[in-house]
């Protein structure tokens, strides 16, 4: 191994340093580095028990980062994606569809803003929430203009 190359710890730790990872992206990331069998799984193991890799940061760096612009329904593809604890996603995702309305009507406001009778437009504000994964019932009620009944309501 020449002195210039990163081992894999050295490069798991940069990945980690630009963003949370999780376990299971640094192993996809990562793979094609390891020279003897084991030395990936050792190295992140380390990391973990050291506290570098953690399920529930990365989770929170997920929600947090995307929940004003996207629904539960991609959100939680995203987290599943990252291979996170399944009970853990969802508990995430029940929190956000609790306040899928308002997200989404805030995301429906900076880009439209208000409604239309013209089916045309009506369907590509549509497929503009579905695009972003809110689900069915928020977007007919968003777009029906029902959270706005809602905002004056004090939602």
């Amino acid at each position: 191994m020449a002195f210039d190359t990163p081992s894999l710890k050295g490069r798991a730790l940069r990945l980690l340093s630009s963003r949370e990872h999780s376990r299971l992206e640094l192993e996809r990331k990562l793979r094609s580095f390891e020279e003897e069998p084991g030395s990936l799984a050792r190295a992140l193991d380390e990391l973990q028990a050291k506290g570098f890799i953690s399920e529930q940061r990365v989770l929170e760096s997920v929600v947090n980062r995307r929940a004003g612009r996207l629904g539960a329904q991609r959100i939680q593809q995203e987290l599943q994606a990252k291979g996170l604890n399944p009970e853990t996603v969802a508990v995430a995702v029940a929190d956000l569809r609790a306040t899928e309305l308002a997200r989404a009507h805030e995301v429906w406001c900076k880009k439209f803003g208000t409604a239309v009778t013209e089916p045309r437009e009506r369907a590509r504000q549509v497929r503009f929430l579905a695009s972003r994964g809110f689900s069915g019932d928020v977007i007919r009620r968003v777009v029906a203009g029902v959270a706005d009944e809602l905002d004056a309501d004090g939602l």
